[in-house]
């Protein structure tokens, strides 16, 4: 199976440059997107082949995620069943006859950390709530995670030290999740390998100078290891300030 997670920063945007092209050509299994901006009726993507499932924020133009799958899933379902969590479009889960796939789209932290205390309680929430999953059955999750986990993980790793995505108390988290017994997929087969990055700011030409964060991610359940089969960082593709991810797996 090949998976892919793009965060797309503005689905309309995106699709202005290529989304569609990429879509076609990679031809997924299934295909996630965060930060899609929209809310219901204002995009009609046809995708020949493929079942829509879509997660808008109350807020209109912000965040919101959205699954395309071409295997029709036993359920789906929207957010993690906290109301204070669900208002934002974050999360979707679908679940298939072996696994789980969930797409998320993590709160960033903001400017001087503003949202850093929410983003703790979100990370809390939401490894419990994949850990419930995983009691069923193993859990594949992707998406914008909007934490670069260690050093190797960002080009200019002193001077963001505390900066959002980057801060010792984010990477902790993250670190949480590896330790309770998920696997970051990409470092998983290519533990040593620098300047592959997965976001650039818009700001100061980044990308051009590849002064770039690996944001996003596919992590899987422990006990898919021996399935796994490769992950690749789409650092070719533009139309937003990330690139797609991809995870292949044998399911």
């Amino acid at each position: 199976m090949k998976l892919i997670s793009w965060n797309v920063n503005g689905l309309r945007a995106c699709v202005q440059k290529g989304f569609l092209d990429f879509f076609r050509d990679i031809d997924a299994d299934i295909f996630c997107i965060q930060e899609s901006k929209l809310q219901a009726g204002q995009i009609d993507l046809d995708l020949e082949g493929y079942h829509q499932y879509w997660n808008y924020a109350v807020k209109k133009g912000y965040s919101g995620t959205a699954v395309f799958t071409k295997e029709e899933p036993v359920s789906v379902s929207y957010g993690i069943g906290m109301e204070e969590h669900d208002q934002e479009g974050r999360v979707i889960t679908l679940e298939f006859k072996d696994f789980y796939l969930i797409t998320v789209y993590t709160p960033n932290s903001q400017n001087e950390l503003a949202r850093l205390p929410y983003r703790m309680q979100w990370e809390d929430d939401f490894l419990k709530y994949l850990k419930k999953l995983e009691e069923s059955k193993p859990v594949i999750f992707c998406g914008d995670l909007n934490v670069a986990h260690e050093e190797i993980d960002l080009k200019n790793p002193k001077t963001n030290r505390k900066n959002a995505g980057f801060t010792d108390e984010e990477r902790e988290k993250f670190t949480q999740v590896v330790r309770s017994g998920f696997i970051d997929s990409y470092r998983h087969f290519y533990p040593d390998q620098e300047g592959i990055y997965s976001w650039w700011s818009y700001r100061f030409k980044a990308r051009e100078k590849n002064a770039g964060w690996r944001i996003d991610y596919f992590c899987v359940s422990d006990s898919l290891k021996d399935k796994l089969e490769d992950a690749k960082i789409h650092t070719e593709i533009f139309g937003s300030d990330h690139c797609p991810v991809e995870l292949d797996i044998d399911l």
